[in-house]
């Protein structure tokens, strides 16, 4: 994995999350304001990006009722934003809107209005004939940074959610969002499913189908499941202690600091959600004969109490100038390089990768409320003469990969040759070539990328 991590077992969010269709910011600054350094280069004819880090949760409720609750996690992006505009699916009845703040857990205002409301007030491609959620943001979207929140609602959509014969339901949904969850309702058995998927189990016995979906199109899902006389109760997902899912909303009361970290079976990394991960890494190379990449990594945390941020930098590099803030607010953070046993002797350290000789970038930052999370940026460069080099004339850059979404960046003056694993690939605005890649699987990938330089333009 890259970078090493020394919290990964404490690196998932709450699992609150759902995808909708596309939602929209108001900006306060112009259309063209440019997205976070090193984001997914999204602008097009169509503008800059709006938002980014989507996920879905559907919970399908009571079978007849074609109602399921919808979690929507998104990150509002452009920078200086003070409002977003979530659209009200068509075909849909929406119930039980609400909004939160997820760097705080407040909720945040917010009311529906008409596509012709949303033209009028900031939205001027606003469908007229959709309906949208206007949320007013608890502070403009900083600069390289962004406001993260959590939508719910309920719908009511027979065409999507239905029964098929006596004890079977069906899911059908077109989704757009590229992670997503559908946890089915209890005492139901996942029968069949046409998009490659985990099926994992929450903490109370249901079962939860979810997926990363790379392509350009939305994920055409057709899930089926079939009642069954499946014990559905927590005794019976304690049970399966191996099947461990992600943790539940934090509580409004949590403890001021954090608790000891409980065993964990020993196939759960194996099985947790790949879909909600929230670690995102890409790579800038630097000319292929300094064997030197930056990096940036963004990682939220979520645990009550949790003020330090712990990055063992893996064997064989040696890490440089390194950095750290806050994405919800873009204020800088303390850091410092320490020695693996340095780090011990402040306190334990999640899991098992930090030793007394690893070298360890600490990033300093005020405790998490209860309830709350932050977003972290930590950013750093390597130097790996083993991963990057040059053979003959050509760049090779050989790493593996164990994040759910990495990517790569060429240097500049290079064209891409050959990539091992599959990656979608994108000119970024000063003409660089970038390389995406998303694992839906718990494993690593081996990626070997090759590129040669550009012929002098004639």
């Amino acid at each position: 994995m890259e970078p090493s991590q020394a919290t990964a077992s404490g690196c998932r969010s709450a699992r609150i999350a759902c995808g909708l269709a596309l939602a929209f910011l108001v900006a306060a600054v112009p259309s063209h304001a440019a997205p976070p350094a090193g984001s997914p280069p999204a602008v097009s004819s169509a503008g800059p990006a709006r938002e980014a880090d989507e996920y879905t949760r559907y919970e399908l409720l009571d079978p007849g009722s074609a109602k399921f609750h919808i979690l929507f996690e998104v990150t509002a992006v452009t920078p200086g934003a003070t409002a977003y505009f979530n659209p009200i699916r068509k075909g849909s009845v929406a119930s039980g809107e609400s909004v939160r703040d997820r760097a705080t857990g407040r909720p945040l205002p917010f009311e529906v209005v008409s596509g012709a409301e949303a033209r009028a007030s900031g939205l001027p491609e606003a469908d007229l004939a959709t309906r949208y959620i206007r949320i007013h943001l608890a502070h403009p979207v900083p600069a390289e940074g962004g406001v993260r929140l959590l939508i719910e609602k309920t719908y009511q959509d027979a065409k999507s959610y239905f029964r098929k014969g006596a004890d079977r339901i069906v899911f059908s949904r077109p989704l757009g969002i590229r992670r997503n969850a559908i946890v089915l309702p209890a005492g139901y058995e996942v029968t069949s499913c046409n998009v490659p998927s985990q099926v994992l189990s929450e903490p109370d016995g249901r079962l939860a189908v979810s997926f990363m979906h790379p392509g350009p199109d939305p994920a055409p899902l057709v899930l089926e499941a079939r009642r069954t006389a499946r014990s559905a109760g927590p005794a019976a997902a304690l049970a399966r202690s191996s099947r461990v899912a992600a943790p539940s909303p934090a509580p409004a009361v949590a403890p001021a600091a954090p608790a000891p970290s409980p065993a964990r079976p020993p196939d759960a990394e194996r099985l947790a959600e790949r879909a909600h991960q929230d670690r995102e890494i890409v790579y800038f190379l630097r000319q292929p004969e300094t064997h030197a990449f930056d990096l940036y990594h963004d990682y939220t945390e979520s645990r009550p109490g949790i003020d330090r941020y712990l990055n063992v930098v893996r064997k064989g590099s040696a890490a440089s100038a390194p950095s750290a803030r806050i994405l919800d607010t873009g204020e800088p953070l303390r850091v410092e390089t320490l020695k693996g046993a340095e780090v011990l002797k402040a306190g334990p350290a999640d899991g098992d990768e930090v030793l007394p000789d690893s070298d360890v970038v600490v990033a300093h930052f005020a405790p998490v409320p209860a309830g709350g999370s932050v977003r972290l940026r930590i950013a750093e460069t390597y130097t790996d003469p083993k991963s990057y080099r040059m053979e003959g004339g050509e760049l090779v850059f050989d790493r593996s990969f164990g994040r759910p979404r990495n990517s790569v960046v060429l240097p500049a003056g290079w064209y891409l040759t050959a990539s091992s694993i599959p990656a979608t690939v994108s000119e970024t605005p000063d003409g660089r070539i970038r390389l995406d890649f998303v694992n839906p699987r718990p494993d690593e990938i081996a990626v070997l990328i090759k590129a040669e330089r550009r012929p002098p333009a004639r």
